[in-house]
């Protein structure tokens, strides 16, 4: 494949470049008790201090240089970490925006001195019916040559998601060395040929592109449902195969709601 020929601006790329995307992990805690110990595990498995070590390695994954760290643990629940970063002049040099995956693996903020990285978590959980949902929302939006694509394998394989909802879109210009504008500079037809090919075989895809606009949207929902994965503090074999069906149902549907986003009819009978 031919290379293609570097662009030779007129100063700084001014192009901003945003990946946004919203991860929902789905449970089913039939007890008050088991809600709490859900959200505590949530809690554990996303506090401060592993987030940090995540977006330390998103930073060395986009190329860029750390320079100053903020991070603190909330009570009830939730996590925040501010991160400082400059983009790195060598490693940029090595940086590519072409069409492949990147390397793979309750707030998060992280700004950049031209850029930055969100994350936000919000567990919560049905009135009624055992449902509880842990979603994050991550946003990494880049100026200059960093490129924020390459850091998405990563973080879809550092959350354990059952579905994705990305969105990428280019914003602003940058003009060359003869005052040309330039709306984007890389190609892209789908977030999709970011991912590995173990994810692309993992979830049902769709996408949502409007190229005239530069804006990409995809949504991911996890193909395999194994009701034992789902369930915190009982195991499947411990309910009746009514049980079961009900707890499955619900379950299914929750995550057919979120991937369509809107509610569906009761009546549907689901898969």
């Amino acid at each position: 494949m031919p290379r293609s020929r570097k662009l030779t601006l007129h100063g700084f790329n001014n192009l901003t470049k945003t990946l946004s995307f919203n991860i929902y992990d789905i449970c089913y805690a039939a007890t008050p008790k088991e809600v709490s110990s859900y959200i505590e595990y949530i809690d554990d498995a996303y506090n401060a201090e592993r987030l940090t070590q995540i977006l330390r390695d998103v930073s060395d994954i986009i190329g860029a240089n750390i320079l100053n760290i903020a991070h603190q643990d909330y009570d009830p629940q939730g996590a925040s970490v501010t991160m400082l970063i400059s983009e790195e002049p060598i490693a940029a040099e090595k940086l590519s925006n072409t069409e492949a995956p990147g390397p793979l693996p309750e707030s998060v903020v992280t700004h950049l001195d031209k850029s930055h990285i969100t994350v936000h978590t919000y567990p919560e959980s049905h009135p009624d019916n055992g449902i509880s949902t842990f979603r994050a929302d991550i946003d990494v939006s880049t100026c200059g040559r960093i490129s924020p694509l390459k850091a998405l394998n990563y973080l879809i394989h550092s959350f354990d998601s059952d579905i994705v909802m990305l969105d990428y879109r280019v914003r602003g210009f940058t003009r060359d060395v003869k005052g040309k504008k330039h709306f984007i500079d890389h190609k892209i037809n789908s977030i999709q040929n970011y991912l590995a090919t173990d994810t692309k075989r993992r979830y049902e895809m769709i996408d949502v592109n409007v190229y005239q606009e530069h804006t990409f949207h995809t949504k991911m929902l996890l193909k395999d449902f194994d009701l034992d994965s789902y369930l915190f503090g009982i195991d499947a074999d411990d309910i009746s195969p009514r049980e079961q069906r009900r707890i499955a149902d619900a379950l299914k549907r929750e995550m057919l709601e979120i991937f369509y986003g809107r509610n569906l009819n009761k009546g549907i009978k689901l898969l």
